[in-house]
C-alpha cells in the first residue's frame, strides 16, 4: 500500500457522513474540528478569567464576590460563543442549533432535570449571592468554607481540609447555614451547671468576668448571664456572648469553656456531675403460716 493510498483512505474516513442535522452532513473530520475549536475556547475562557481576577479587577474597587461573579459570567459567555463558532465552523448554522436544542429539551424532559436544576441554581447563586466564595457555611452535618462556585456544583473546603462537592440545587432547595452572610456578628450560648450550694452572686460574677477577659468577645452587645432553671442536681446557667468572626466560633467556645472551669475552681464554685440517690429498704418479715394449714397441706 502506497502513501497515496493511505492518504486516500484517511480522507475517505474523514469525509464519511456519520449523521445529518438539518440537511447538513456531520463527518468525522467536522466532529474533530468542533472538539478542537471548543477546546481552544475553553482554554481561552479560563485564561481570560485568570487575567480578569489577577490583573484587571484588582485595579477597581470591587468586592471579592463581585469580581468572582463577573469573571465567572465572562468565562461562561466565552464558552457559549465558542460553541456557536464551533457549530458554524463545521457548517451547522443557527437553525441547526435550534434543532439540537429541541432535541435536548426532549432529553431534559426525560432525564436531565437534575442537571438543569443545578445549572439554574448555579446562576441564582452567582446573581443573588446567598453564598459567596470565602463564606463559612454548614450543609447537613458538614461545616466549611466555600472555595468555588461552578455552574453545576459548589466546592466546600471542610474544617478537615477535605473538598466536598455539593450540587447547587442543595443550596436553593435545602436549609443552609451561612455563618458569614450579612452581619458577621453571631451570638454564642454557653451552658453550664453549678451546684445548689454555690453562692449565686459569685457564679454570676465569674461568668461575667470570663466574658470580659476574652479579647474576641464584643463589648457591644454586652455579655448577659441567665439563670435558666433548676435541674436535678444543678442550677442551669447560660452565658450569652457576641463575636464578629464566625469562623472562630468553635475555638472561642472552647476558650470560654476552659476559662469557666478555671474561674470556678479559683472561686470555689462546683460544677456537679449527675447524681442519683438510691434508698435501700429492709425486707418485710414473712408471715408465719398457720400450723393447722401446714398439717392439712401434709
Amino acid at each position: 500500500m502506497t502513501l497515496s493510498d493511505i492518504g486516500s483512505a484517511v480522507d475517505k474516513v474523514a469525509r464519511y457522513t456519520l449523521f445529518t442535522i438539518n440537511q447538513t452532513p456531520v463527518t468525522f473530520s467536522s466532529i474533530v474540528m468542533f472538539c478542537i475549536v471548543m477546546g481552544l475556547f475553553i482554554f481561552l475562557s479560563r485564561s481570560i478569567r485568570r487575567i480578569l481576577i489577577g490583573r484587571l479587577f484588582v485595579r477597581f474597587d470591587l468586592r471579592e464576590e463581585t469580581r468572582y461573579t463577573l469573571s465567572r459570567l465572562t468565562q461562561y459567555t466565552v464558552v457559549v460563543l465558542g460553541g456557536i463558532v464551533a457549530f458554524q465552523f463545521v457548517g451547522i448554522d443557527l437553525s441547526g442549533l435550534a434543532v439540537i436544542f429541541g432535541l435536548l429539551s426532549v432529553g431534559i424532559g426525560f432525564g436531565l432535570q437534575n442537571l438543569t436544576s443545578n445549572f439554574v441554581a448555579g446562576l441564582i447563586l452567582l446573581f443573588e449571592r446567598p453564598i459567596k466564595v470565602g463564606d463559612r457555611v454548614s450543609v447537613a452535618d458538614t461545616e466549611g468554607d466555600v472555595a468555588e462556585i461552578n455552574i453545576r456544583s459548589t466546592t466546600i473546603r471542610s474544617l478537615n481540609n477535605i473538598s466536598i462537592i455539593v450540587p447547587n440545587s442543595e443550596f436553593i432547595s435545602s436549609t443552609v447555614i451561612n455563618w458569614s452572610h450579612g452581619d458577621p456578628k453571631i451570638r454564642l450560648d454557653i451552658d453550664v451547671g453549678v451546684s445548689y450550694g454555690s453562692d449565686l452572686p459569685t457564679v454570676l460574677g465569674c461568668l461575667r468576668a470570663v466574658a470580659a477577659e476574652h479579647p474576641q468577645i464584643l463589648k457591644e452587645p454586652e455579655p448577659i448571664v441567665y439563670h435558666m432553671g433548676f435541674g436535678d442536681s444543678a442550677w442551669n446557667m447560660r452565658l450569652w456572648v457576641w463575636i464578629d468572626n464566625p469562623k472562630q466560633h468553635r475555638k472561642i467556645r472552647s476558650d470560654i469553656n476552659c476559662a469557666i472551669v478555671n474561674k470556678f475552681r479559683e472561686n470555689g464554685v462546683e460544677i456537679p456531675f449527675p447524681q442519683r440517690d438510691l434508698h435501700l429498704r429492709s425486707p418485710l418479715p414473712l408471715p408465719l403460716m398457720d400450723q393447722n394449714a401446714v398439717k392439712v397441706a401434709r
